[in-house]
C-alpha cells in the first residue's frame, strides 16, 4: 500500500490497523507531506504498527517505477478510473492511495499503471481515506481468500 500524502495520524493509524487485518505486506509513505510514526499513530493502529512494515521514500514516482521494474502492477485511486470491483488484483501489486483533500497528485497518478475507483451515488465526493483504504485492501483480501 502506498500513501500519497496522507496527513491525518488517525487515518494513518486506522489504514494500518486494516493492513494488518488484511495481510498488507507494508505501507510506503514519503519523507515529506505526510504524516509521521507519531504517539497518535500507534494508539489508532491498535498495536498493528508492531506488525506492518511502514517505509519512509525520499521520491515515491522513482518507488513506484523501482516497484513496476519488479513485476508490482501498481494501481492508483481516483474519482475516475475502473470500478474496484471489476479490477484485477491477481499478481504483486501496491495501491496508491491519495491525500484526504486533494487525494493522488498528478505526478504520481502518471506514474500508476491504473486508476480505479470506488463507485458512489450519494452526494458526497469522495470518502475518508481510511475508509477508501479498507475498500481497497478488502477487495483485494476478498479476491485471494
Amino acid at each position: 500500500l502506498i500513501l500519497d500524502g496522507i496527513e491525518d495520524p488517525y487515518n494513518l493509524g486506522s489504514i494500518l490497523r486494516t493492513a494488518d487485518a488484511t495481510g498488507v505486506h507494508g505501507i510506503i509513505i514519503p519523507k515529506r507531506r505526510s504524516v509521521s510514526l507519531t504517539s497518535t499513530v500507534a494508539k489508532a493502529s491498535t498495536g498493528a504498527i508492531e506488525h506492518v512494515p511502514v517505509v519512509r521514500v525520499t521520491n515515491l514516482t522513482q518507488t513506484i517505477e523501482q516497484l513496476k521494474e519488479r513485476g508490482v502492477w501498481v494501481f492508483g485511486t481516483d474519482m475516475k478510473g475502473t470500478d474496484y470491483r471489476q479490477w484485477n488484483t491477481k499478481g504483486p501489486i501496491a495501491i496508491v492511495m491519495g491525500n484526504e483533500g486533494k487525494g493522488v497528485s498528478r505526478i504520481v497518478k502518471d506514474a500508476v499503471d491504473e486508476m480505479i475507483t470506488i463507485p458512489m451515488t450519494g452526494h458526497v465526493q469522495s470518502l475518508n481515506a481510511s475508509v477508501a483504504s479498507a475498500l481497497m485492501m478488502y477487495e483485494v483480501f476478498r479476491s485471494r481468500h
